[in-house]
């Protein structure tokens, strides 16, 4: 290589990845449904997958699993649960369990070993463990359980545990948040549990480990609530009475679980000190905050601290037609810890702390001197003034923490079952100065997946903004709009960002989770919610409503995943006989606003503001998505071998294509309706636009941009990510390029500029400070300028795309892609007119690298070759490459 720079990540990966490695090959990164150990799946036929820990051209010729009842067995020979014998297969990924049948619940422990395309067998893996959870209604054989009148009870049961040397697992399925302890203990990292659902149609379940915090004899068990989204003006069928749990305790036998209690008018429940504020509705702008009376709250949750308390008999609860169903993706975790970058008296007992960044989650605040009964009330702000003074958020007394002192000693305020987006909070009725502030940022336990970093220093800011607000985004198994105004799932911003998630995040669990939602909502008639949770009538349009169809297909190509296609299939189909109601003259039209659903948006939030866009351009858009949609159920349909759906599909998609363009194409102005960017783009990338009229239409494209915008992005949430899109495709980095480089308004330097960590819900600024409009061009970073993409053909990066585009002013690109094979990098530079990279292509895949356009020589590893059709052919392992820089890359 040319560089003498230091290579950091990537090539630290490059140098790991040399030749065919002489070490033992180990399974590594075991995982049972895409999930590390989980104690309670959803099926009794689970899927495992693994990576290989091996270098060079490794290449999985076979497998062998071995499933048990007990970990000891695995450690010989045995197998009583499945033996696969050796397979011979590359899969690995996903393989599905085909041994005796799985009770529920149960506990299980598995391993792996691989075979390489020499025939040689690697060491096994370590072992690991997964359990298959409650997934019939008999099964939960105990009451819902609640504390009327009172909105954060606890919850109490006390339990003998004979043989403390076995498992236990504790199931625990809850309408609103929980925590757990046993004999005080807190039994998990986990916070906000369980993960967001359609409390209307489903509870999630989450299973515990509890073995380790057991004594022989007498033990206790504590649930302690919050009704977080279980409110009866939220879901229907809530009830005044809850929130509810539901809980059932299993030792593991080797004859199967004994259960040692469940949730029954034997519990006891108690008052917590913690309750909802007033204004917590729980509804866009009213989620209130949390009220904590330092006098009511018990100094710990141990036996003996509780028992000098009052208690009263829980109540039970009907709650006919709920499914319930272990939660299938990750926990939100607190992630990191933030101390105030400043901390300062504004007026007579009021103070305002700066935390430094933007991010959601909670806060501590300990304060000494304090007398009974005094309230210290907290609110929270994304903003500052002008002046640097502080700014209040949008109905910021709807979004307030209430602290009322017990007069005794230090006392400490800590959220437990709502949560905040802030930068700033503001401190009202405390004299002296906090003894300690400490915020604590919650997101999902899910694992970055990406890395980026080029030598345009502005560049590199805007990828860490974006993937730094989309962590920020997703918790709770789906992700939101915004953490604090709305929380809403929306569809529409769920498409935007779906593509540039998915390539920064290892986050498919998270995706099963939402699209489970999105189908528990479908309607009788086929509709479609915007949003999901769906407790409100929320804007949208179609863009919004098919996310189920879209996100499926994204989640198969990034993820391998094809679980959701056979889940949802028919879900899908249902929506598209839905839309057909509404087209005419093979154009689909507005429907009418619904209780569930309202508005009809194209593109949203573009610069000119809310709601401005011309209804030919919300036609125009809402077309080109079905076009999308038709697509991906057309390929669909065939993967699942159904010939003739995926024949019809198509031929709508072609007639749809064709429609479109009748409508809205002028060929003499090359002029697609508005002649916005949307309505330029969006057609070219829905195959609307015939091939030779993509020259004209780009053309007027630039020109608009250059003359009435000013080079500047001119569009909104949709338009952000299919001009993302349409870019990747079409290799037009310089064009993207041009605007990210803007430093005024409409940009996102200009968000950096004026002090942003995360982007915002509008371009100048307005409302929330924290959203998932804009995110959508995340993902040309890494598979724009480092050209890492999947292949639809072989999909789930089992074979890598290396397509690099090389805009003006890039002298260097690092990237990495954590695949569900291994991590795929490339680190390049032009230098000297010579471009140069390193690539590494994880064990069990293959790749292909596009060679710059016109360029049909290159060195490839130390020696010189002839690519006539200029892509180049890459086995697993290091490769190292250069050429010459010809004219970009597509």
């Amino acid at each position: 290589m040319m560089k003498t720079r230091t290579l950091c990540c990537a090539a630290s990966l490059l140098l790991l990845a040399g030749c065919r490695s002489e070490q033992p090959v180990r399974p590594k990164e075991l995982r049972c449904e895409n999930l590390t150990d989980p104690l309670a799946i959803d099926s009794a036929r689970p899927h495992f997958s693994w990576k290989t820990d091996a270098g060079g051209d490794f290449r999985q010729s076979g497998y062998e699993i071995r499933v048990a009842a007990d970990s000891t067995e695995l450690l010989g020979e045995g197998a009583g649960l499945w033996n696969s014998g050796r397979v011979a297969s590359g899969a690995s990924v996903l393989v599905p369990y085909e041994g005796r049948p799985l009770a529920s619940p149960s506990l299980a422990y598995w391993k792996v070993r691989v075979w390489d395309d020499a025939g040689r067998v690697s060491a096994w893996s370590a072992i690991r463990r997964f359990g298959v959870g409650i997934l019939e209604p008999s099964g939960w054989t105990g009451d819902w359980i609640g504390l009327p009148g009172t909105e954060c009870p606890l919850l109490r049961r006390r339990f003998e545990a004979a043989d403390t040397e076995r498992t236990h697992l504790l199931h625990v399925a809850s309408l609103g948040y929980h925590e757990v302890y046993v004999n005080g203990r807190k039994v998990s990292d986990r916070v906000l549990a369980p993960a967001v659902s359609e409390l209307g149609e489903r509870a999630l379940s989450v299973t515990y480990d509890i073995t380790s915090l057991l004594a022989e004899g007498r033990n206790e068990v504590v649930v302690w609530l919050g009704p977080g989204w279980y409110r009866r003006d939220t879901f229907r069928d809530a009830s005044t009475d809850g929130p509810f749990v539901n809980v059932r305790l299993d030792e593991i036998a080797p004859e199967g679980p004994r259960t040692l209690l469940v949730s029954d008018t034997s519990w006891q429940g108690g008052e917590s000190g913690y309750a909802p504020t007033p204004s917590a509705t729980w509804r866009p702008l009213a989620f209130g905050g949390e009220c904590v009376d330092g006098s009511r709250v018990p100094a710990d949750l141990t036996p003996e601290t509780l028992d000098g308390r009052t208690w009263r008999p829980v109540a039970t609860a009907r709650l006919s037609g709920l499914k319930i169903s272990p939660q299938m993706c990750e926990p939100n975790v607190v992630r990191d810890t933030l101390r105030p970058r400043s901390l300062r008296r504004v007026a007579d007992s009021v103070w305002v702390a700066d935390m430094g960044r933007e991010f959601n989650g909670w806060i501590e605040l300990r304060m000494t001197g304090l007398k009974k009964g005094q309230r210290i009330a907290i609110d929270y702000s994304d903003w500052t003034n002008d002046d640097g003074s502080y700014r209040p958020q949008e109905n910021s007394s709807n979004f307030e923490d209430l602290y009322i002192a017990s007069g005794e000693g230090t006392e400490v305020f800590r959220n437990r079952f709502d949560h905040h987006a802030f930068q700033y909070l503001r401190i009202r009725g405390l004299a002296e100065e906090p003894a300690m502030l400490a915020g604590y940022a919650i997101q999902g336990g899910y694992a970055d997946a990406s890395t980026f970093e080029c030598s345009d220093t502005d560049l590199n800011a805007i990828y860490d903004m974006v993937e730094y607000t989309l962590r920020n985004l997703a918790f709770g198994g789906y992700v939101v709009d915004c953490p604090h105004l709305e929380r809403m799932g929306y569809g529409g911003d769920g498409n935007a960002s779906c593509r540039t998630f998915q390539t920064l995040f290892d986050a498919a669990p998270l995706y099963m989770n939402w699209l489970q939602m999105w189908a528990d909502c479908i309607r009788d008639d086929g509709g479609m919610p915007h949003n999901v949770p769906n407790p409100y009538p929320a804007g949208g349009g179609p863009y919004w409503c098919g996310f189920l169809i879209t996100a499926s297909w994204q989640t198969y190509l990034n993820y391998g995943d094809f679980r959701p296609v056979e889940r949802y299939y028919p879900v899908m189909q249902r929506w598209l006989e839905y839309v057909d109601r509404y087209t005419v003259d093979g154009l689909l039209g507005r429907w009418p606003d619904t209780d569930y659903r309202g508005w009809y948006l194209g593109d949203w939030l573009a610069p000119e503001g809310v709601d401005y866009t011309a209804q030919e351009s919300v036609d125009l858009v809402s077309n080109c998505y079905l076009c999308e949609c038709l697509d991906a159920l057309s390929k669909m349909a065939a993967l699942l071998g159904r010939e003739e759906e995926a024949a019809r599909y198509g031929e709508r998609l072609q007639a749809l294509r064709t429609r479109i363009g009748e409508e809205f194409y002028d060929p003499e102005t090359a002029r697609y309706a508005t002649g916005s960017q949307i309505d330029q783009i969006y057609p070219m990338l829905a195959g609307v636009t015939a091939s030779e009229e993509v020259p004209k239409v780009t053309q007027r494209l630039f020109r608009e941009t250059r003359e009435r915008l000013g080079g500047h992005i001119g569009c909104g949430l949709v338009g952000v990510t299919v001009l993302t899109d349409w870019a990747i495709r079409e290799g037009q980095a310089d064009f993207v390029c041009s605007m990210l480089r803007k430093r005024d308004v409409p940009g996102y330097l200009a968000m950096i500029d004026r002090g942003a960590t995360t982007t915002w819900e509008h371009w100048a600024g307005d409302r929330s400070r924290i959203h998932n409009c804009f995110n959508g061009i995340g993902a040309w970073f890494v598979q724009a300028l480092g050209g890492i993409r999947p292949d639809e053909r072989d999909p789930g990066y089992r074979h890598i795309l290396f397509r690099p585009q090389t805009p003006a002013g890039i002298r260097w690109v690092r990237a990495t892609k954590e695949t569900p094979y291994g991590t795929a990098a490339i680190d390049w530079e032009i230098a000297e007119g010579r471009f140069a990279a390193d690539i590494v292509v994880p064990a069990n895949s293959t790749a292909t690298f596009f060679l710059p356009d016109g360029v049909r020589t290159c060195e490839l590893d130390g020696r010189t070759t002839e690519i006539p059709d200029g892509r180049v052919a890459l086995a697993a392992g290091r490769h190292t490459l250069a050429c010459a820089t010809g004219h970009g890359n597509r």
